[in-house]
Parts: structure tokens; C-alpha cells; sequence
């Protein structure tokens, strides 16, 4: 029977294979590093949506206080309108409600708002109209707009407030 020393000398004799140690390292540094790489990848790839994400909400965060506006147009132009079309005596007035209306379009403006263009003869879309009457009529062939009732705006390329339209349908 061996003693115990004779077996400590057997496991020291045997050569360590430092190179085969050393390609394993390797390739686990290799699969480390690979490792990281994704990960970073997939970091810049986050950050760059965070911030595509950022920007959406920057330039629509003043969505609702220019819904709010679109109505103090839309009350503006009633008023002018209605003051052109009688025999006013206050023209001051009107001249002040004018300017007051071309400010504030100005103001929508710079914030990315536009009016939807007149609708009277296109193509009903329902992105950007909102029909609250419909005729049917024989001379037509696809629903198309007849009346813009209440103009509508988008916000960059945004619809905000669709046109308020009748529409007139075609004969089945």
C-alpha cells in the first residue's frame, strides 16, 4: 500500500498543459468580450430610442393647449365674419379682433399648427374629416365633401381637430 506522500508526488509529476489552459482562457475572454459588445450595441440602440421618444414628446406637449386655442380661433373668425357682413359702425373693433386673430395664428404657426385645407369637393377621408351629415346624391361616385362646417388643424403632420363636413354619398 502506498502511503500518502507517494500520491502527492504522483499528482506533482504529472505535467500541467499551460496551453491548453490558456485557449480556454481565451475563449472565454473572447466570449466576454463578445458579450459586452452586444450589450453595448444594445445600450446605444436604447439611448437612441429614449431620445427619438424625448423629442415625439417635446413637440407635442403643447397638444392640448393648442386645442384649447383652436376654439378662440374658431370664436374669432365667427366674430369678424359676423362684423363684416353687417354695417358695423365700431370698425375699430373688428380691425382689433382682426389683429388679435392674425396673432394668434401666428402663435399656432410657430408651434407646428396649420389648417387642414378647405375640403368642399374632395374626397372624404376619415384621418381628417369627421362627417355629421351625409346626402345621397346620383352625380357622385365616391363620398365626397359637399360643406366644411368647422375647419380642422394638425400639429406636425399630426390631425389635432378634423374638418367637421357633410359629406354627400353616392346612390346605391
Amino acid at each position: 500500500m502506498r502511503d500518502q506522500s507517494s500520491m502527492d508526488d504522483d499528482k506533482e509529476l504529472q505535467p500541467i498543459d499551460y496551453e491548453a489552459l490558456l485557449e480556454d482562457e481565451k475563449k472565454r475572454s473572447e466570449d466576454y468580450l463578445n458579450r459586452l459588445r452586444y450589450l453595448q450595441a444594445d445600450f446605444e440602440n436604447l439611448k437612441k430610442r429614449f431620445d427619438r421618444e424625448a423629442e415625439q414628446i417635446k413637440g407635442y406637449c403643447t397638444e392640448r393647449l393648442v386645442m384649447q386655442l383652436l376654439d378662440v380661433v374658431d370664436e374669432l373668425e365667427l366674430a369678424v365674419k359676423a362684423a363684416n357682413s353687417s354695417d358695423n359702425p365700431q370698425k375699430t373693433l373688428v380691425e382689433g379682433v382682426e389683429m388679435t386673430l392674425k396673432k394668434l395664428k401666428k402663435v399656432l404657426e410657430q408651434e407646428g399648427v396649420s389648417a387642414i385645407e378647405r375640403s368642399e369637393g374632395k374626397v372624404f377621408d376619415p384621418a381628417c374629416h369627421n362627417a355629421i351629415a351625409a346626402e345621397t346624391r346620383e352625380d357622385v361616385k365616391v363620398c365626397s365633401v359637399i360643406e366644411e362646417i368647422r375647419k380642422g388643424y394638425t400639429m406636425k403632420n399630426k390631425v389635432l381637430r378634423p374638418c367637421i363636413v357633410r359629406v354627400a354619398k353616392p346612390s346605391e
